[in-house]
């Protein structure tokens, strides 16, 4: 399964917000700064925890607007 997400950074706290039906992707808050690949992590945290299956970012690594694999690859 692949799914787009927009990500804002320096957040209070880590969270998946509602789906943005213009940009066809999920708002998510990273407490982390994007700094030395720090949000990218928290983001394949957040989202192992919320679908208990393998994560990786596949486009986007230097982006606000990241896609994600979930599942096996």
């Amino acid at each position: 399964m692949k799914i787009k997400i927009i990500v804002k950074t320096n957040a209070e706290k880590n969270e998946i917000l509602e789906f943005n039906e213009e940009k066809q992707a999920y708002k998510v808050l990273i407490k982390a700064p994007p700094i030395e690949n720090k949000a990218n992590k928290e983001v394949i945290k957040i989202f192992h925890k919320k679908y208990k299956q393998p994560v990786r970012i596949i486009s986007g690594f230097k982006s606000k607007e990241k896609i994600l694999e979930i599942g096996r690859f």
